[in-house]
């Protein structure tokens, strides 16, 4: 299996090689040549499977220069049950008679981002050998709140490898920002950077294409690599999650083989759905991707309009890491779609960068539109869905669940389309237990960040997950604010 870029197609790398550049040198996308479909009875198999199996069924596809002993030694090493909560990795949970809840959030940072950053590292470590790499690898991430901690957790101290993490100032929750204040690690940098998510990520960007820097850095025995949803070693895995949930049902017995599903996303950056669409053309039966977008709804006018627009109000939300308006994952969706139109991408690409605008063909708006659909809520309606399922179900949700069980119920009332539905469930609750409590009407006057988690445990009955309930004993090691045109500097810098 090879790896292209969705703006050169000439362009044509070994799965190692792709994840270790992580994006093509022309800011293009790494995609695989073909996407792999299951064969028959391949899906069928894997219903009351281990986690690790389900794994190695959709990686063994992609990444063909790993031997098998390698990806189970990858598996294995990322979902051992001492970094997991829960022995499924991702259960199903009941929310209705039509609807379960996948718990994406049991690993060590209780965000979805575990799935992957913690095989990401084992990817790359394998990825540099096989490469024949002599120099450290540089991991740059920019994180909307939850991949940050991932991947600092994921290459802390992981040999041949430094990581620096930027994040938005004033754009992610007060635990998210102290998970990754705190990491400990010799390998490790953070830095807040004055303005929003898109700030960070198009700052990693515009570190990524100077060539200068890289020719620079490269002479101190350095190349940089990236831990964001752009690698392909950090999109892949999570395609595993929706084929596992597909083999769940059918072991539950809430579905028969064949028998087709919904899935909906609580959605910013597109990699997560994203990695549901790539399931789908790979044999899981999918009718329609929902997409669930907060006040940051770009992409939910894009894909009912087929124009992309960012040029609009940014809003911080109480589900920050949806808040985001350059959907970075989107490229590869286009790619596929224009049926491998390198220069049409490159073409949108431009144009958003420009002028933050582009619209598709109208082939392109069709086909998006067979597949996907799209809702958006805002804080008020996000809370108001938190206190009503807590209320009538038991189940609490996170900010972003809640934002993505808004849209589902709202597509459920417009199209009555009751079809089995998958509700990807991002990240715990209790990274967000200030804004949880506020919509379950607690008072919380006067109470720090812990003593919020406590009071969140009272009213729930679930334990505080260690992962949280522990940073409160972690000195801070990292203060750094920098503006975004400082960003290169200060990795600059750290590598010095």
């Amino acid at each position: 299996m090879k790896y292209i870029s969705t703006r050169d197609t000439s362009i044509s790398f070994t799965g190692a090689e792709a994840m270790k550049q992580g994006l093509s040198k022309e800011g293009g996308l790494f995609v695989p040549e073909s996407i792999v479909p299951f064969e028959k009875g391949e899906l069928f198999a894997l219903a009351g499977k281990p986690y690790r199996e389900a794994a190695y069924a959709v990686m063994k596809k992609y990444l063909t220069d790993f031997t098998k002993e390698e990806l189970f030694d990858c598996i294995d090493s990322a979902y051992s049950e001492k970094r997991w909560e829960e022995k499924e990795i991702t259960p199903l949970v009941g929310l209705s008679d039509s609807a379960y809840i996948l718990e994406l959030f049991h690993g060590p940072t209780c965000a979805f981002k575990d799935v992957a950053l913690q095989i990401l590292p084992k990817f790359l470590t394998y990825s540099i050998k096989k490469t024949g790499e002599d120099k450290t690898v540089v991991i740059l991430v920019a994180t909307s709140g939850d991949t940050g901690k991932a991947a600092l957790e994921g290459f802390a101290d992981v040999e041949g490898t430094r990581i620096a993490v930027f994040y938005p100032d004033d754009g992610v929750s007060d635990m998210q920002k102290l998970q990754m204040v705190t990491q400990s690690g010799g390998n490790v940098n953070v830095g807040a950077v004055i303005g929003n998510f898109d700030d960070a990520q198009n700052g990693v960007k515009k570190i990524f294409t100077d060539k200068a820097f890289a020719e620079r850095i490269a002479e101190r025995g350095f190349m940089l690599s990236s831990a964001n949803s752009i690698n392909w070693g950090r999109l892949l895995p999570q395609i595993v999650y929706y084929v596992y949930a597909y083999a769940r049902l059918i072991s539950m017995g809430r579905i028969k083989e064949g028998e087709g599903i919904n899935i909906c996303v609580p959605t910013g950056n597109f990699g997560n759905i994203l990695a549901a669409y790539y399931a789908m053309k790979m044999g899981v039966p999918v009718k329609r991707l929902i997409c669930a977008s907060n006040e940051n709804n770009v992409l939910t006018d894009f894909i009912n309009t087929g124009i992309y627009d960012k040029n609009r109000t940014f809003h911080t939300t109480i589900s920050p890491s949806m808040d985001i308006l350059i959907s970075s994952n989107l490229e590869r969706l286009l790619f596929d779609i224009s049926g491998g139109d390198e220069k049409l991408i490159s073409s949108y690409m431009k144009a958003l960068s420009e002028s933050g605008r582009y619209e598709v063909t109208d082939g392109m708006k069709k086909k998006i539109s067979e597949i996907f659909c799209a809702g958006f809520t805002d804080d008020a309606g996000t809370k108001a869905t938190i206190n009503r399922v807590f209320s009538e179900k038991g189940y609490l949700c996170d900010t972003h669940t809640g934002v993505a069980v808004t849209v589902y119920e709202e597509y459920v009332k417009k199209t009555g389309d009751t079809t089995p539905a998958v509700i990807a469930s991002t990240a715990s609750p209790y990274k967000f237990a200030k804004s949880v409590l506020e919509a379950l009407k607690v008072d919380i006057s006067g109470k720090n960040d812990f003593e919020l988690l406590d009071e969140l445990s009272k009213k729930s009955g679930v334990r505080v997950p260690d992962a949280l309930g522990l940073l409160k004993t972690k000195p801070v090691r990292f203060t750094a604010k920098i503006k975004k045109e400082d960003m290169e500097s200060f990795v600059d810098g750290y590598l010095k």
